[in-house]
């Protein structure tokens, strides 16, 4: 076993609860953050474990990562590697690339994709964005019954509350808005994704269109898995917002308003309780400093940029992808 592959040992009779995430070097900060939310919401009577999908992340970040384990909460590292898929999908980025104000050009938001296939011995698992923060216990969620569903997940609050999005994903994607969930946090039936091979249509639909989508990696895990998406409760992946309803058991800060970034935004309190202990405080606030009027305008322009192509998208007769 690896020194970074950390936790207690398991045996046969154990019940694991396995949670994935993907990022980069430059995410382990949020990532820590998330992680250590998680472990401050635990059943003891459960062992969890941390999968991080990475395109490598130093030697001082998985050692920050790892100290982040506890008795029943382990951490993994397993780095991707050059496939074919892979190299295919860094393809499309790297031409998606060139479209101003693309938040979604990144290869690692297409990694977990790949967790149906990379990990077979998983019949089922989670999946969470690295900057979500976790105010209740991630094995209830796992609990969900998913039915003949390949997976669960929350419907987009940004999609349902921005008109220009809306209208892009019921024109161009031709997908309901009101059945359009956020990739974000999902419960994974990973042994139906392997028999329908969804990583597979996923590179068919990008060989085949090479479509310039809004984000690209969740529009097609919509239109892959229509109609084989259990609706989660929002109290799984809610917006940030002053008054947080106490039942609320995960917040996503979802595109906007990062903490990291912004001073003063809903919510930050619980990201900088979730940070504390983690040893990447003292980087984020740097990084919150250092985010001046300059970068917060080019922030704004991104967000701008991302909902007129929606509305540009949106106005089209017939959607994208073809039946």
């Amino acid at each position: 076993m690896s020194i970074f592959n950390t936790g207690n040992p398991i045996n046969k009779y154990t019940k694991v609860v396995p949670i994935f995430l993907t990022i980069n070097n430059a995410y382990s900060p949020y990532a820590a953050a998330t992680i250590h939310s998680l472990t401050q919401h635990t059943d003891p009577n459960r062992y969890y474990k941390v999968i991080i999908l990475h395109d490598g992340i130093n030697l001082v970040n998985r050692w920050r990562l790892r100290s982040l384990v506890t008795r029943n909460v382990a951490l993994q590292f397993k780095k991707m590697t050059r496939s074919l898929y892979l190299k295919a999908i860094i393809s499309y980025c790297t031409r998606r690339q060139k479209g101003a104000g693309d938040f979604f050009s990144s290869a690692v938001y297409y990694y977990r994709a790949f967790i149906p296939m990379l990990f077979p011995v998983y019949k089922k698992a989670i999946y969470i964005d690295s900057d979500v923060i976790l105010r209740g216990d991630i094995g209830e969620l796992f609990d969900t019954e998913l039915g003949d569903n390949a997976i669960a997940a929350v419907i987009d609050p940004k999609v349902t509350d921005i008109k220009e999005f809306r209208d892009y994903v019921d024109n161009a994607l031709g997908v309901p808005h009101t059945e359009y969930v956020n990739s974000g946090v999902q419960v994974m039936d990973l042994k139906k994704m392997r028999k329908m091979k969804y990583l597979s249509q996923m590179i068919d639909l990008i060989r085949e269109y090479d479509a310039d989508l809004v984000a690209p990696d969740q529009d097609y895990l919509n239109i892959i898995l229509r109609n084989q998406i259990l609706p989660l409760s929002p109290i799984w992946n809610a917006e940030p917002v002053k008054e947080l309803p106490r039942n609320i058991r995960l917040v996503h800060f979802n595109l906007f308003n990062k903490p990291w970034h912004y001073k003063n935004v809903p919510c930050e309190r619980i990201f900088w309780n979730a940070a504390k202990g983690t040893g990447f405080t003292g980087e984020l606030k740097r990084q919150q400093a250092a985010f001046d009027e300059v970068k917060q305008k080019e922030d704004h322009e991104k967000v701008a940029a991302l909902i007129k192509k929606a509305e540009k998208l949106g106005k089209l007769k017939e959607p994208i992808f073809k039946k």
